[in-house]
């Protein structure tokens, strides 16, 4: 991710008043790739803030972890002056991005009627819980609430454990993700029609959307997931095995391929035995399969094993933690660790060939760029030192 860069979201403009996780996860992607990301905190600032131990000057590592190449302001919305400071914004930008509850905006007066009118080309994207109709439509929405209320708990775990929350945001991170496409979605649609669009992404969708296979199977047969531990419900072998030294994932998606792993490991019979031939037969048999493949693999050292089995094109790999993962030699090579003074990061996943991603600006300090944004926005000093005054805009201290 170099700094000199520009982005395929060069030009665009995105005035950003979420917080949390899901919105700003969505902003960086954005931001990354060149976008001019304006985010409006309120006066107590994004609450992810404080989310911490650990921090870097009072910010929490949550917060640094998905707030990078964006510009802060501090904008009380629930005063009048600081829905006019907003408008004044929105003349000039291509996105907003929210997550308010559903009716939010409306109650201050510049709900989605009222923005479509003044700016007929905005895209307006919401992030929310549940969307703003349905039997639980305004209800507030978080991720682990989400997992579970959407089968995701209740398919994760072991018989031994019981079902688990999933130890990653996924909800919340996802919802970001489909937040980026159908905001890039609006724009190239702009593109024809010349008109913006609202657009919501909710979590509660988002929880349903991605659990695949669990609802294609259930509509194929009618049965809820139980639970497999690390094993897949529709493959096998799917899961973890212990060698000599650490555990080792063997992932195996058709016959060709297992037929190609137990000659690889040196047992070729087990790819004819009629008992682990075909997939289904290897799922009626799993246990029996599991033995035979755990003896083989107890003999070796996981690091050696996976790379060899790696480069025959077999799917391994060893479970890693997260520090062994960041100075693993093919992140290192790939570039996928970036720093800039003291702040260190992931780089954006999505790389193109010719608008790269850059890291520009390190996560903001709170209302660290008002004075900047709105002198673009035609502000003079004195009026901003006034709007400082009377609170419609936050200095650099925040109200706890």
């Amino acid at each position: 991710m170099t700094e000199a860069a520009l982005g395929a979201m060069s030009g665009l403009r995105v005035i950003d008043l979420t917080r949390v996780l899901g919105g700003p996860y969505c902003t960086q992607i954005l931001a990354d790739h060149g976008a001019d990301v304006i985010k409006v905190e309120p006066p107590a600032g994004d609450e992810v803030r404080d989310w911490g131990p650990p921090f870097h000057d009072e910010d929490a590592a949550y917060f640094i972890g998905i707030n990078r190449n964006k510009r802060s302001i501090g904008l009380d919305l629930a005063s009048e002056g600081g829905r006019i400071v907003l408008l004044k914004m929105l003349e000039t930008a291509d996105v907003l991005i929210e997550n308010f509850k559903p009716g939010t905006l409306e109650k201050w007066g510049i709900g989605n009627e009222v923005l479509r009118d003044k700016f007929p080309r905005l895209v307006h994207c919401r992030i929310c819980g549940f969307g703003a109709d349905g039997p639980r439509g305004g209800n507030p929405g978080y991720d682990a609430i989400i997992q579970a209320m959407t089968g995701m708990i209740a398919a994760t775990g072991s018989p031994e454990s019981g079902p688990m929350r999933i130890g990653v945001p996924l909800v919340d991170i996802t919802t970001g993700l489909y937040a980026a496409i159908g905001i890039l979605m609006a724009l190239s649609e702009r593109q024809r029609s010349g008109k913006g669009q609202f657009l919501e992404t909710t979590l509660y969708e988002t929880g349903l959307a991605i659990m695949h296979p669990h609802t294609a199977n259930y509509f194929m047969h009618g049965k809820p997931p139980g639970l497999t531990g690390n094993e897949h419900p529709n493959l096998v072998p799917y899961a973890i095995f212990p060698t000599k030294t650490d555990n080792i994932f063997i992932g195996v998606g058709n016959d060709g391929t297992f037929r190609k792993l137990a000659k690889e490991i040196g047992k070729p019979e087990l790819g004819t035995d009629p008992r682990f031939a075909r997939n289904k037969d290897r799922i009626a048999n799993r246990e029996a399969l599991r033995a035979e493949l755990a003896a083989v693999f107890s003999q070796h050292e996981a690091e050696p094993l996976c790379n060899r089995l790696l480069a025959a094109g077999l799917p391994a790999g060893p479970v890693q933690k997260i520090d062994q993962a960041l100075t693993n030699p093919h992140t290192i090579a790939r570039g996928d660790v970036i720093e800039k003074d003291w702040y260190k990061g992931v780089a954006s996943p999505i790389r193109l060939d010719r608008s790269k991603p850059s890291l520009r600006r390190l996560p903001p300090k709170f209302s660290q760029h008002s004075a900047e944004v709105l002198g673009e926005f035609g502000y003079s000093q004195a009026e901003i030192e006034a709007m400082v005054e009377k609170g419609t805009v936050c200095g650099p201290e925040r109200k706890r």
